[in-house]
């Protein structure tokens, strides 16, 4: 009798065992995420901004983040814009994605770094490079979340 190599979804068993034990562990490594997001609206009117975060911890933010994306945004994107920006990291060790909800998220990345910028199927791509220099300006809005996709 011969069996196939190939699992569900064309991976291989050993590669489909490693997402799921890695999924697992990255759960733990992932337990300080925000339970919810706010809109930059709601939190410039908070006296000490913050969310709750799934671990029972708050997150701050800082005010002179929040006013610097207040003046990328009209009133309108504010409104619209949700804190923190997630940053997908993957095993790629070249590139992360920015969870891209409207083109809210591209118009802070492209001002920020000062050049165009794309968001294609809700993910903007960016190289560590770019990465370092938008978390060096939004420390506090922007929050890693470490996924578990090692095929790419």
């Amino acid at each position: 009798m011969t069996t196939s190599l190939w699992g569900e979804q064309g991976q291989f068993p050993y590669e489909k065992m490693l997402q799921e034990c890695l999924s697992g562990e990255l759960r733990v490594v992932n337990a300080g995420l925000p339970r919810n997001q706010k809109t930059l609206t709601d939190l410039l009117q908070e006296e000490y901004p913050q969310v709750a975060c799934s671990d029972g911890s708050v997150h701050f933010f800082k005010r002179k983040e929040l006013e610097c994306l207040a003046n990328i945004l009209d009133t309108d994107e504010q409104e619209v814009l949700l804190l923190p920006m997630l940053i997908e990291l993957t095993g790629n060790e070249t590139q992360a994605t920015i969870i891209c909800g409207g083109g809210e998220e591209r118009k802070v990345v492209s001002k920020i770094l000062d050049m165009p910028i794309t968001c294609e199927k809700g993910r903007i791509m960016l190289y560590k490079p770019q990465l370092a220099l938008l978390r060096k300006e939004l420390k506090t809005t922007t929050q890693y979340v470490f996924s578990p996709k090692i095929l790419q």
